[in-house]
């Protein structure tokens, strides 16, 4: 049964890299290109793993979509991953504060990013038993 994956990021070409990586797995892949829309998709697919984009345009950023998915009982049990340029100790900070689960630091390797979300799987299948 494949994992769904909702990707959050307003530059089509990462998101066009994050997907190629991602479907050498067994991964059902939805994207998004703000925090409204992947928040809202979110709801809609209710997905195992979010890889977050941080600074999007529009109404929410991703700490505020990382906040608002751990806040909702019906999507809590998402691991969220944080993507950014954006590698200081607040940074880290401010994710953790948010809740996320993983925070990769832009650039990073297709295999750095299929690690992270296979332990993500691997944690919450723990998680759930």
């Amino acid at each position: 049964m494949s994992k769904v994956i909702l990707v959050v990021e307003d530059q089509p070409d990462l998101r066009k890299l994050i997907r190629m990586t991602l479907d050498f797995g067994d991964y059902e892949v939805h994207e998004a290109d703000n925090g409204v829309g992947g928040l809202r998709m979110a709801e809609g697919v209710k997905p195992n793993v979010v890889l977050l984009d941080v600074m999007m345009p529009g109404e929410l950023d991703g700490y505020q979509v990382c906040e608002r998915i751990k806040q909702d009982p019906a999507l809590k049990h998402v691991m969220v991953v944080m993507l950014t340029a954006r590698g200081q100790q607040s940074d880290l900070q401010a994710g953790a504060a948010a809740g996320c689960d993983g925070y990769l630091t832009k650039p990073f390797s297709p295999l750095e990013l299929i690690d992270t979300v296979d332990g993500l799987l691997e944690r919450q299948a723990a998680e759930t038993i």
